[in-house]
């Protein structure tokens, strides 16, 4: 029998902390991994000229770190390097619907990274996280389309925020009313699962007739949108 992996506990900080329904925690960083590579888009909670904003943003995690770009939030971030941020990842499965509306609640998988992310100035490293985005959202699109010029390189902001301070919360199962007076009342009471897939490629009105899609994007079509 084969050995299970230790766990990777996350970081213990306050502001990772669970105060609130706390049974929804998770202190595995295998959940953190999980939850951010179902997905590619985030969303950047940052402070922009004295002015909250909440940036939505794709993303690509790899080895420790996440990398993101193209927002107003990111270019002012490579100007003023220093700023804390809060990135949040979340995915959710499912409606909770129970005999009470005060019991709903929904069934979701969240992750909340904290930091000070850094300008990615390195040319490999900026190559490396953009292939990261790029296959992140995309498998197989790196490798399939032209790769950015020296020039969009160099227009290009990159960010790179370490995991190192991050809180997870995952809800499943059905409503907790079920053993309470409210079962009596005779309603109906379960979850509605929430299926994301992808849909039929739909071809540029420009593009030859001739051109074929290639194999990954043709795979793609069809299966879950999320993991």
């Amino acid at each position: 029998m084969t050995t299970p992996p230790p766990a990777r506990p996350l970081s213990a900080t306050e502001r990772t902390r669970h105060r609130r329904l706390r049974e929804q925690g998770r202190a595995d960083r295998a959940e953190l991994d999980s939850i951010l590579a179902a997905g590619f888009v985030c969303h950047l909670g940052v402070t922009v000229d004295g002015t909250l904003m909440v940036v939505p943003t794709v993303y690509g995690a790899d080895d420790g770190t996440l990398y993101f770009h193209g927002s107003v939030a990111s270019r002012s971030l490579v100007a003023a390097p220093g700023a804390a941020v809060c990135v949040t990842v979340t995915h959710i499965d499912g409606l909770v619907l129970a005999r009470s509306v005060f019991e709903h609640g929904v069934n979701y998988r969240s992750a909340m990274i904290y930091g000070v992310p850094r300008p990615v100035t390195d040319e490999e490293e900026k190559l490396a996280g953009l292939r990261c985005l790029t296959e992140q959202s995309a498998p197989g699109q790196w490798d399939y389309a032209r790769r950015p010029s020296r020039k969009e390189l160099a227009a290009t902001a990159l960010l790179a925020l370490p995991l190192d301070e991050a809180s997870v919360k995952v809800r499943t199962g059905p409503p907790d009313d079920g053993d309470s007076p409210d079962a009596e009342l005779g309603l109906w009471a379960g979850v509605l699962p929430l299926n994301a897939s992808w849909g039929t490629l739909r071809p540029d009105p420009g593009l030859d007739p001739a051109i074929a899609p290639p194999p990954h994007l043709v795979h793609r079509a069809g299966t879950a949108a999320q993991a």
